[in-house]
């Protein structure tokens, strides 16, 4: 299996998720970021969550504004909760800030967290993981179909619509043409390994990681990254994919304090095959809009 990047210092590129903080901090912290070196940038996609009240904005404005205030970044969220957007909207939206940025947005992809009032708080809306993940699968294929700019009509388990067209196409990039790479969560166990999970992302262009069960908050580690690798490199054989296509393996957490045992595991998770790292702070009381900014201008460790 062929990575999809490689990264500058430690061989593994690295962004940042604009956690928190008003619209004007956010739109500075993408900025900051591209100054301060960060591969890419990142919002998020938080619609109602009762259990973490913060300001939360939507992801689409913030990534529209940071395509025009920057020029080499990479831009995306972490991550689209798909099952809750129209998917023709979502090809617009993608479309515009891709032309906005010039082809550097990226889609990290999910089913979405479970408090999202998006879900329960709407009658009628899709809310078992089962219908979510079904969702998921019909916003992606509907995704490759609109990329052609070929006229279509679409009809998957719960998304169907008469025929549609969809212009321009995404800018074209040198890897994957005219298409926006798309990056499927996908939930790891090395014992059980989910395979409707995993094999959804090898049709994609690269995994968001997760662990399963009890370790599902746990930052992956070089170990975890390594057994994903090998397991999805014999997999994608299985399947008859494509082994020189490139794909990225991208792990999201907090990195130590310490530049240089940040440096150090993020090489280990380079050396494991992970091709991104994207710094995620979610505690609200620690990751102040102040120290965001502060993190961000600091730049990422290099090895």
């Amino acid at each position: 299996m062929s990575a999809a990047t490689t990264g500058t210092g430690s061989g593994i590129k690295v962004g940042v998720v604009g956690s928190f903080g008003s619209a004007a901090q956010v739109l500075e912290m993408a900025v900051g970021a591209e100054d301060a070196g960060w591969d890419g940038f990142f919002s998020w996609d938080g619609l109602s969550l009762l259990s973490m009240p913060v300001d939360t904005f939507d992801p689409w404005a913030v990534l529209a504004a940071a395509a025009v205030r920057t020029e080499r970044i990479t831009l995306g969220a972490m991550v689209f909760a798909l099952p809750r957007r129209k998917p023709w909207e979502v090809v617009r939206q993608a479309l515009t800030v891709d032309h906005l940025s010039g082809g550097r947005l990226v889609l990290p992809v999910g089913v979405g967290v479970l408090d999202d009032g998006g879900f329960s708080a709407v009658p009628g809306q899709q809310q078992s993981l089962r219908e979510r993940a079904e969702l998921l699968d019909d916003a992606l294929a509907y995704l490759d179909r609109a990329w052609t700019g070929e006229r279509f009509t679409f009809e998957g388990t719960h998304v169907r619509t008469g025929e549609m067209q969809f212009l321009p196409r995404p800018v074209e990039r040198a890897v994957v043409g005219h298409h926006v790479p798309v990056w499927p969560v996908g939930v790891w166990d090395a014992e059980r390994p989910p395979v409707r999970s995993l094999d959804r992302t090898l049709r994609a262009d690269g995994i968001v990681l997760q662990l399963r069960g009890d370790r599902g908050f746990d930052v992956p580690t070089s170990d975890d990254v390594s057994a994903l690798v090998g397991w999805l490199t014999t997999r994608r054989a299985d399947l008859g994919l494509d082994a020189a296509r490139p794909f990225d393996v991208v792990v999201q957490g907090e990195l130590p304090a310490d530049r240089s045992a940040a440096a150090d595991q993020l090489a280990g998770l380079a050396d494991a095959g992970a091709t991104w790292w994207v710094e995620s702070r979610w505690n609200p009381e620690t990751a102040t809009p102040e120290s965001l900014l502060d993190a961000i201008h600091a730049g990422p460790p290099r090895h």
